[in-house]
């Protein structure tokens, strides 16, 4: 059967309400009014200048970012996940963070989804009109059955996508924790939702590319988020990755017998030699060494501690 084409239909916006001229994200940058007449040298001065004001405003989100942190930690230690939800560039960010989490901390894909309006075709082609269709959205978070243990993060560095904002009321609605993202004040858009989350970047160098500086404070976002919340369930030690899949691939397998090799004084080759005994584990590896274990013993202590390395250390070293 033929698909019919969603028609696009142009209506006056101002008179319900969804004019977006006065977004931040949509106002005209006055450091960039001649772009298009400037040498290459002088453009770039000015996107790499604007670029520079990006991490001061992720930095003046603090406190929405680290509840959101703790959030997300607490839901995987129960089970849940965190569902990343957006449209366009926000939504490749999304799915783009929830990807990179299984090679770097070795966790389950299903921990870390991305929804994107569009489905699987928008990652490579934009589908434009899907981020204006909200039942799509309730059903992407049904088709998830998403329930009370999750946290479902809504990211619209624009602030109006109607897909992200009925996803987040169909969670909300299923009782999983919320989280909104937006690069607009809460006086430009209102948003229902236990975190808040609003990084300011201002008017962007291509006016209402939110591609650009909004974009590059999302993944600001989310690697902080991600990474911390990994941080705080064990993945890490010190800030050395002992969870990375070290089978994967050469790279990895060589970074794992770094991380060993810099967690245990071991040589390169003793390292190497662990990471085989542990079956590609580099935390099993440290603790077979640090604590003259074997390899079942190793693991059993590990589990005993969630798959904390440094608790495990401190319990068998203080004689627990």
């Amino acid at each position: 059967m033929k698909q019919r084409r969603r028609k696009t239909r142009i209506s006056a916006d101002t008179d319900k309400g969804r004019a977006r001229g006065h977004l931040l994200t949509e106002r005209r940058n006055p450091e960039s009014g001649d772009l298009d007449q400037c040498p290459i040298s002088d453009a770039f001065d000015i996107i790499n200048g604007q670029d520079v004001s990006i991490p001061a405003a992720v930095a003046k989100a603090k406190r929405p970012i680290v509840r959101t942190v703790q959030a997300v930690a607490d839901a995987w230690r129960q089970g849940g996940r965190l569902v990343y939800v957006g449209a366009g560039t926000s939504g490749r960010l999304g799915v783009l963070d929830a990807a990179e989490c299984p090679p770097t901390f070795r966790s389950d894909p299903r921990m870390v989804r991305g929804i994107i309006a569009g489905g699987r075709k928008a990652l490579w082609r934009s589908v434009e009109g899907a981020e204006d269709d909200p039942r799509a959205a309730r059903i992407a978070i049904d088709d998830l059955k998403v329930d009370r243990r999750d946290v479902v993060m809504g990211i619209a560095t624009g602030g109006t996508t109607p897909y992200v904002h009925a996803a987040l009321a169909a969670a909300r609605r299923l009782r999983a924790t919320t989280v909104f993202f937006a690069c607009v004040p809460r006086s430009q858009v209102a948003a229902a939702c236990d975190i808040d989350i609003r990084v300011l970047t201002g008017p962007e160098v291509l006016t209402g590319s939110t591609r650009m500086k909004a974009g590059t404070a999302t993944k600001l976002v989310l690697n902080t988020i991600t990474t911390l919340a990994m941080v705080r369930i064990g993945k890490t030690y010190g800030n050395l990755m002992v969870d990375l899949n070290a089978l994967a691939c050469r790279k990895l397998t060589e970074r794992a017998t770094r991380v060993i090799t810099t967690a245990t004084g071991a040589s390169a080759s003793e390292a190497r030699e662990l990471l085989h005994a542990a079956r590609g584990r580099a935390k099993t590896a440290i603790i077979m060494h640090r604590l003259g274990l074997q390899r079942a013993e190793a693991e059993a202590l590990l589990r005993r501690h969630e798959g904390r390395v440094r608790d495990a250390l401190a319990d068998r070293e203080a004689g627990g």
